[in-house]
């Protein structure tokens, strides 16, 4: 009888030789997940910083409605002074916002507070990032004027490169004067 003999057609040397990725490709593979996981973190922030522009104005507009609502039947006079305590006792505030005895705190830990100014009323929104600054003004409307920081009050619209300016880079006080 004949022998069947069987032969590898691959040596094992080359076996060896091809099993796994190389250190070039694991590098390649890295930089490729890299590049993906900066990109969703990029998109992350952006969405963050949408979400918080949103919050920023709900909660200045519940705000504004609440003392509105509150102060109908006053002859258009709102007083001189803070309104805060009132408003607080009130329930105006959002629940979104942070209330502590007398004092009214927005997402970024700054001072919101309402003053009466007679016929006008101001609400100031503290220590906003500067993302969220250039949006909310230049977002603004129906406001009798905005001002950022220690600038000139302006009435709305904004131009987005005048609210960029005046929000610079860093977090602002954003005070709005309503009727």
């Amino acid at each position: 009888m004949h022998a069947l003999r069987l032969t590898p057609s691959v040596s094992v040397c080359n076996l060896h030789r091809q099993r796994g990725a190389s250190l070039l490709e694991g590098i390649a593979y890295l930089g490729i997940a890299a590049i993906i996981i900066l990109g969703a973190v990029a998109l992350l922030t952006s969405a963050f910083s949408g979400a918080n522009t949103n919050r920023g104005y709900e909660e200045v507009t519940a705000i504004r409605t609440g003392v509105k609502r509150l102060y109908m039947g006053q002859s258009a006079s709102y007083g001189t002074g803070d309104l805060t305590a009132t408003l607080i006792s009130a329930k105006v505030f959002p629940t979104s916002l942070s209330v502590s005895g007398a004092s009214v705190k927005n997402t970024w830990n700054g001072d919101v507070s309402v003053t009466g100014a007679s016929a006008n009323f101001t609400i100031s929104y503290g220590n906003v990032p500067s993302d969220v600054c250039i949006n909310m003004v230049s977002g603004s409307s129906d406001w009798v004027s905005v001002k950022v920081g220690s600038g000139a009050a302006a009435a709305p619209p904004i131009a987005p490169a005048t609210a960029s300016s005046a929000c610079g880079t860093g977090s602002s006080t954003i005070v709005w004067t309503g009727n």
